[in-house]
């Protein structure tokens, strides 16, 4: 069975969808529809099944119980080739052929676009190198992958992905093994694709502040359900992040974008927080006995 890519952005959906490896479920009963068009970020404690999630929506994890759409067509009736086209999956360790050249595993996100009555051609072209120059990694084209840093290969990969061109990309954890700098560059990366080309984006990220910067869509997991989804102005609480993540928290807003901002607690904090409010305490009370 064919996708027909609707005239608007894609939608990828999961009605009651139960997932997990052998007896033991992960993810049980949840239903998601990412938002056409937009960016939904999926955060939570690990092992709470953010990826196990991902997995399922691209068909790489077989249901227990539930199904996926994408498109409105179930996502296992999908010809494999024609679902390459339309979803395109970075998960978070995969793994390249020893000895391949940066330019040739980019090259490689092209092979869904190929067949018997369609050969290499310029678009491809264009395609890889738009890739390569996005992610800053034209210049590590010709080197082989072997040689590269963590975070340059992370961004190799990324390359590899946007080269898909495809409707729906589903990113796991993109920003592993890069430092700051290069994860606000990647992030800045998906966010203009979606942007200009209307790419329904999902990505797996840890860090909390950045998931609300860049998410128009924020999904809060907790032992394999969905706990709360919406924008990030609305899910991002004290609460939820201390229920999610056992972690007291203020919440403000981003002094930068306005969106929340997480600074944790902690204990030093919470005794240094104590420690000023018994001094400001005991101030007052002077002041108190003085007047």
């Amino acid at each position: 069975m064919a996708v027909h890519p609707s005239k608007e952005s894609a939608i990828l959906s999961a009605r009651e969808l139960s997932l997990g490896y052998g007896p033991r479920a992960i993810v049980e009963e949840l239903s998601l529809t990412l938002p056409a068009g937009k960016v939904t970020i999926i955060v939570g404690a690990n092992a709470c099944g953010k990826s196990t999630l991902l997995r399922g929506l691209a068909r790489l994890l077989p249901p227990s119980a539930g199904v996926v759409h994408l498109n409105g067509v179930d996502i296992h009736k999908v010809p494999t080739r024609a679902l390459a086209r339309e979803l395109g999956i970075l998960p978070q360790t995969p793994t390249a052929p020893d000895g391949i050249s940066v330019a040739d595993l980019v090259g490689r996100g092209r092979s869904p676009h190929q067949g018997w009555f369609r050969q290499w051609t310029t678009a491809d072209d264009d395609a890889v190198a738009a890739a390569l120059n996005v992610t800053g990694t034209a210049e590590l084209a010709d080197r082989s992958i072997d040689e590269l840093s963590g975070g340059q290969r992370q961004r190799v990969w990324i390359a590899m992905a946007l080269a898909q061109e495809t409707n729906v990309l589903l990113l796991d954890e993109p920003t592993t093994y890069l430092d700051l700098a290069h994860q606000v560059e990647v992030l800045d990366v998906v966010s203009e694709l979606n942007a200009r080309r209307g790419t329904t984006v999902a990505i797996v990220l840890h860090d909390l502040n950045l998931a609300a910067r860049y998410a128009d869509h924020l999904v809060a997991m907790k032992a394999g359900s969905i706990l709360a989804q919406g924008a990030p102005g609305e899910v991002l609480t004290a609460e939820l992040v201390r229920d999610v993540f056992g972690l007291e928290s203020v919440v403000v807003p981003d002094p930068v974008v306005g969106t929340p901002m997480v600074v944790p607690m902690g204990r030093r904090a919470a005794l240094l927080a104590d420690a000023a409010a018994g001094k400001l305490a005991e101030i007052t009370m002077t002041e108190g006995v003085h007047a």
